[in-house]
């Protein structure tokens, strides 16, 4: 097999993790928000309940995680799951596990806020969430990008932990070249691809900065 080829297959299946990557932020960042505030609520057994979720998704291994959604059906509620639940099951616990880390960071970042934010905002007659969402949030954002490039980042390198249960994202695919092609070749090509999409997020991310940066601390 040329080296073409192979690049072919692990383009084709960069397109999975591409998905994987993309649907996990489309659900967890806005899911991390929910999360953030519900960790923040008045409302201590709401907070308390949140804490714990937060708690277990930051303590133990994604790979455990995807691993429980994966066979409780069976297991718990004896249902029969198909070859098409693998990839649900992945973006399930992708989506729960991201959510957990994304809250914590909003959450350093609201808590941040000055207390003079809301009450100025409270003068002008703002509504809650018309503060939330009009005032604190676009100056949380501008605080908190760096640590959620951080995550994302991380993110692209952890679709290839959906090898795991048998989805067929790149590093599954470069695993199996390498197998039958007896060269690491596949893996250097992988690595390659893995790298490149880090540095165009990184510059993406850097954008994004320079976008914000009308909003003074």
């Amino acid at each position: 097999m040329d080296s073409s080829t192979i690049v072919v297959m692990l383009l084709q299946a960069y397109v999975v993790s591409l998905q994987i990557f993309a649907l996990t932020l489309l659900g967890a960042l806005p899911l991390g928000v929910i999360v953030a505030l519900g960790r923040l609520s008045k409302f201590k057994p709401l907070s308390w309940l949140v804490g714990i979720y937060i708690s277990i998704m930051r303590g133990t291994p994604l790979m455990l995680q995807m691993f429980a959604v994966f066979f409780i059906p069976y297991y718990v509620f004896g249902l029969q799951t198909g070859p098409s639940y693998m990839f649900i099951a992945v973006m399930i616990a992708f989506i729960v596990n991201y959510a957990a880390y994304f809250a914590e960071i909003y959450r350093s970042g609201i808590q941040s806020m000055p207390q003079g934010q809301y009450e100025a905002a409270q003068v002008l007659g703002y509504t809650n969430a018309q503060t939330f969402f009009r005032i604190i949030l676009p100056q949380v954002i501008k605080k908190i990008l760096p640590a959620m490039g951080n995550e994302i980042i991380t993110l692209v390198k952890d679709t290839s932990l959906a090898f795991s249960i048998g989805v067929a994202e790149m590093f599954t695919v470069s695993r199996a070249l390498v197998a039958s092609q007896r060269s690491m070749v596949p893996f250097a090509i992988a690595a390659l691809i893995y790298w490149l999409t880090c540095l165009l997020i990184e510059f993406l991310l850097r954008r994004a900065e320079k976008k914000l940066d009308y909003y003074h601390d």
